[in-house]
């Protein structure tokens, strides 16, 4: 491989504990270098789609080294937090100039960053494990950034629930090597295929899906993000929603079930009811909010639901036996939307950071008319409204389309009801905040207020024009065959997974 894959983790590691050095005084060199950091991570991650191969740290050779990983499943994730991290970078370096201690969080931004990176790639569940600790550490502190009590509430229940998420994690880790006396997924995939699952084993599947539903904050598991969104500053939102809970949660449970110990169909059933549940709940919840980050955090949860749902509806169509081609369509339309929700979601709550961070609140009940003061702001959010919702032509509705025909062809009709059913009130949701953010009369204490431009606004016609472009990536059968059909494949070749792995030693 031309790429040495720890790059990708010492790129944000290293860059990571050098910015603290510049302190107050080197704010502008330390924003540069952590924005170089990002970019660079995304011509990196660019440069490997379509690429494979394992990299053994320390020339070590599997199961006594560490590997990392690098297939289709895992390209895709490092594009998706690449991008997404160097937007959120970008508009960070205006919009944290109201926080003291820019250095700090900068990088706090890139430990999370490393962390995730980390996760997609690693090769044996305790790096995993290792590895989602750093990202979720960095994400406790930032969520508290500002201080306040507020800050400070939030980040301390989202501490003790991710904590006891990873105790769960840490759990089954442990169960998992006491039963195969391997840490490599590639060989406990291979010990689960020649002994089956025992008791033990399946404590411990019982542990994974409950750790990193948790993660992912899937409906009942999902009490801390409602809070921790609010709370956090914009680009960390966008951090959260967009890659953080899908990358700790949904990558990550994923590559458990289908690559370590199997899809079955208790398994699938499980992922789509959790999926169903975190689609419905969290649209209604979203409906009734007047807080515009707390609308966008529960909106989050019903998105992520919709991501769940495909890969789960896949896997059960896998278990069944039924036709591998409508598996594939479904674990298509789930892993699409999970590109997807990255991208529009993350706009969503960098826009949010905007109006916020020009009139002063949140409350949408003190907001309205402000299309004619925020313009950028107003035309992006419209767009990522648009690509949440499901609106035609926008990349949301794209990949809502494909989960819905696969429904129907694998005769899941009611699934399909409830995800166009979803999507309406996805779509009430998001004209409410149009009404009551940017139409109506403008309120006397905002007549005074300015958007503000720059890098923020850069970052959010960015992230905009790909909510737009990104449906070329099912459209053109070119970028579809280089980027999700690898993804896909990784997941319906299941336990393959672990020749693939052991054959390149």
């Amino acid at each position: 491989m031309s790429i040495p894959l720890p790059v990708f983790v010492a790129v944000p590691l290293v860059t990571a504990f050098l910015l603290p050095i510049f302190g107050k005084r080197g704010k502008r060199i330390a924003t540069l270098l952590a924005n170089l950091a990002t970019a660079s991570l995304l011509g990196l991650a660019i440069a490997v789609i379509g690429k494979s191969g394992v990299y053994d740290i320390g020339n070590w050779s599997i199961p006594l080294g560490i590997n990392l990983v690098l297939d289709g499943l895992s390209s895709l994730m490092l594009v998706v937090i690449s991008t997404v991290g160097t937007a959120a970078m970008l508009f960070s370096a205006r919009y944290m100039e109201q926080y003291t201690a820019k250095a700090k969080y900068l990088s706090l931004f890139l430990l999370m960053i490393t962390g995730m990176n980390g996760v997609v790639l690693s090769g044996d569940i305790f790096n995993l494990f290792v590895f989602l600790e750093i990202a979720s550490i960095a994400s406790y502190a930032l969520v508290g950034f500002g201080c306040g009590a507020e800050e400070l509430e939030a980040s301390f229940k989202y501490m003790v629930l991710g904590s006891i998420a990873s105790i769960f994690i840490l759990f089954a880790v442990g169960l998992v090597y006491g039963n195969t006396g391997s840490l490599n997924m590639a060989y406990i995939s291979k010990a689960i295929q020649a002994s089956g699952l025992n008791l033990g084993l399946t404590f411990a599947l019982s542990f994974f899906i409950g750790g990193f539903s948790l993660k992912a904050a899937l409906v009942p598991f999902h009490a801390w993000l409602p809070d921790a969104h609010p709370s956090a500053p914009a680009p960390i939102s966008a951090m959260l929603s967009g890659i953080l809970i899908e990358t700790l949660g949904i990558y990550a449970l994923a590559r458990i079930l289908f690559n370590v110990f199997g899809i079955s169909l208790h398994t699938g059933w499980i992922l789509v009811i959790l999926g169903l549940a975190s689609m419905v709940a969290g649209a209604f919840l979203a409906i009734g909010q007047w807080d515009f980050k707390r609308l966008l955090a529960y909106s989050s949860i019903s998105q992520v639901g919709y991501v769940v749902l495909g890969i789960g509806l896949g896997g059960l169509i896998l278990a069944k036996g039924g036709n591998p081609t409508w598996a594939s369509l479904a674990l298509l339309g789930g892993l699409f939307h999970l590109a997807n929700h990255s991208i529009s979601k993350s706009l969503l709550f960098l826009t949010s950071g905007s109006v916020e961070m020009s009139t002063g609140t949140r409350d949408m009940k003190k907001m309205g008319g402000l299309a004619a003061k925020l313009p950028f702001t107003r035309a992006t959010c419209t767009v990522a409204s648009a690509s949440v919702a499901g609106v035609p032509p926008f990349s949301g509705f794209w990949s809502k389309l494909i989960l819905v025909i696969a429904a129907v062809q694998a005769h899941f009709i009611w699934v399909a009801v409830v995800i166009v059913f979803v999507s309406l009130c996805t779509l009430i949701m998001y004209l409410k905040v149009q009404r009551h953010v940017f139409l109506g009369e403008l309120p006397d204490p905002l007549r005074q207020i300015r958007e503000h431009r720059g890098a923020m606004v850069v970052a959010m016609v960015s992230l905009a024009c790909l909510c737009i472009l990104m449906c070329l990536l099912v459209i053109i059968p070119s970028l579809r065959s280089s980027i999700l059909d690898p993804a896909v494949k990784a997941l319906v070749d299941g336990l393959e997974y672990s020749t693939k792995v052991i054959g390149t030693q």
